[in-house]
């Protein structure tokens, strides 16, 4: 049993896919399977479950994906360590996030941390959901995932950074624009733009309105808030999006954003997967992001 064999079945487990592993390995699928045969060789027992779309860890697979996958994340971040000892400041800090994360959330984090480490290397990897970030930081030698806060994660630490309020965002000239609120029962009576189905963001909008009874209606989905916002610019609708810090409300550009203050705000923060664990590197830039919004959100 190698660390490349647990490494293997870990991507294997988590892909439900030989195939998909193989393809990302650059491996034959041959190969892959070695990896799994030789574990399942010493253990003695079945790890994997074929199945006609794909494979799923049997219950033995999945004690020993869970302990591989904690003994892996443990060696690369200690292995991570090391190597920022040995080369002081020019180490590397690698994120998971959405595609519009860094702007809306890290730009003037990002320009203070490149000045202060200049040999440090900022790495950015895009998914499409906080889901998908918990995944990739589990799977990966990541150290950060900005996320839309929500539920207790195995393995995952979560940390609220800030708030965000909800906001209607329709076309300036809308009989909306004007208004300084706008009420969630008011939005049964509004057509929506709607929130990617998979996001956090758009559960938790779906639960706001289910706990206020708010019954919406949609024929317009789009996969980020930067697209709702221009498609209720562009007037094609009106968009429920959660304002980034310092985004002035309502603004006074082509696009609008009245007050939702009906539905709780939408917390979004980091997630790690041991906050005592992170590299000195990492902890600076989720200090320096956690500052900027905080003083982005306080400002007038």
């Amino acid at each position: 049993m190698t660390l490349e064999d647990l490494r293997v079945f870990v991507a294997v487990c988590r892909a439900g896919s030989l195939s998909a592993v193989a393809r990302e390995l650059d491996r034959t699928q041959s190969a892959v399977s070695q990896h799994v045969k030789r574990l399942e060789r010493e253990t003695g027992t079945s790890l994997l479950e074929r199945r006609p779309r794909g494979v799923v860890p049997t219950p033995a697979g999945r004690v020993l994906c869970e302990a591989a996958s904690d003994g892996i994340a443990g060696l690369d971040l200690a292995l991570r360590r090391l190597g920022d000892l040995v080369n002081g400041d020019s180490g590397s800090v690698r994120v998971t996030t959405g595609g519009t994360t860094v702007r809306h959330f890290m730009a003037e984090a990002v320009v203070a941390f490149r000045r202060r480490y200049p040999k440090v290397s900022l790495e950015f990897r895009t998914e499409t959901s906080s889901r998908s970030c918990f995944d990739a930081l589990s799977a990966g030698n990541l150290d950060l995932a900005w996320v839309t806060i929500g539920g207790p994660v195995r393995g995952i630490e979560q940390r609220p950074v800030v708030a965000l309020p909800w906001v209607l965002a329709v076309r300036a000239g809308d009989p909306l624009a004007g208004r300084s609120r706008v009420g969630a029962a008011e939005l049964n009576d509004i057509s929506l733009i709607r929130l990617p189905s998979n996001s956090t963001s758009g559960a938790r909008l779906d639960d706001a309105f289910a706990a206020l009874g708010v019954r919406s209606s949609s024929d317009t989905s789009v996969a980020d808030w930067d697209t709702a916002l221009l498609l209720a610019e562009l007037g094609l609708g009106h968009a429920v999006v959660p304002v980034p810090p310092g985004r002035p409300v309502p603004g006074d550009g082509p696009v609008r954003l009245v007050p939702l203050p009906d539905l709780p705000p939408l917390q979004v923060g980091w997630a790690v997967r041991r906050w005592d664990a992170l590299t000195p590197l990492a902890r600076v830039f989720a200090d320096a992001v956690a500052r900027s919004c905080t003083e982005r959100t306080a400002a007038p």
